[in-house]
């Protein structure tokens, strides 16, 4: 199965994506742990480019997501599937529509359309969208910010608004989880709907 874990900086994302894959070894299950930008030579270097690197168009960053998305999938993801593993993923898709579609102003169904076409449709079998306040996210935030997270506080507020707006869209796939909650009391319902899918 494909897992993706989504949310704003700080919302511990991360933390519930190593947890669960963690977790799925522990009953035996091989998986392959990633994240994006990144997984690859290619992602990795994208993500020092538009994480640590200048100042760039929106459209500049959409792409070079997306090129190293391309590459994730390709060379990573989808042999893994292949294989019969699992891919547990930290991002993936619904981060370029929240932060370059929505927040950034590209526009919800253009930023969707260009990863659709660049993952050959691959979507995750479930999404766990931990959901934190804005504030509380980067009041976590210890240390030194990237380039996405040293925007501004209206900025983020966007990204959580979209995120919000895509689970409504997408019930089915997107699991909305309270990020406010102790990591332990998360990780369990994860592992509740996970189960489901076992």
């Amino acid at each position: 199965m494909f897992v993706t874990f989504e949310g704003v900086d700080w919302s511990g994302k991360s933390t519930q994506a190593e947890l669960l894959a963690g977790w799925l070894r522990e009953q035996g299950r091989t998986v392959l742990a990633t994240r994006e930008p990144g997984g690859t030579l290619v992602g990795e270097a994208v993500r020092q480019v538009v994480l640590h690197g200048h100042d760039m168009t929106p459209w500049a960053e959409a792409a070079l997501y997306a090129a190293a998305r391309a590459d994730h999938v390709e060379q990573a993801i989808r042999p893994a599937l292949e294989r019969g593993e699992d891919v547990v993923c930290d991002r993936y898709i619904d981060s370029s529509v929240a932060y370059q579609g929505v927040a950034r102003g590209l526009g919800e169904a253009q930023v969707l359309a260009l990863n659709l076409t660049v993952t050959r449709g691959l979507l995750p079998d479930r999404t766990f969208l931990v959901l934190l306040d804005p504030d509380e996210a980067r009041r976590r935030g210890g240390r030194e910010p990237d380039r996405i997270e040293r925007e501004g506080d209206d900025f983020m507020r966007r990204v959580d608004a979209a995120y919000r707006s895509l689970a409504a869209e997408s019930p089915g796939r997107i699991i909305a989880l309270d990020g406010a909650r102790p990591a332990d009391e998360i990780a369990e319902e994860v592992r509740e709907h996970i189960l489901q899918l076992l």
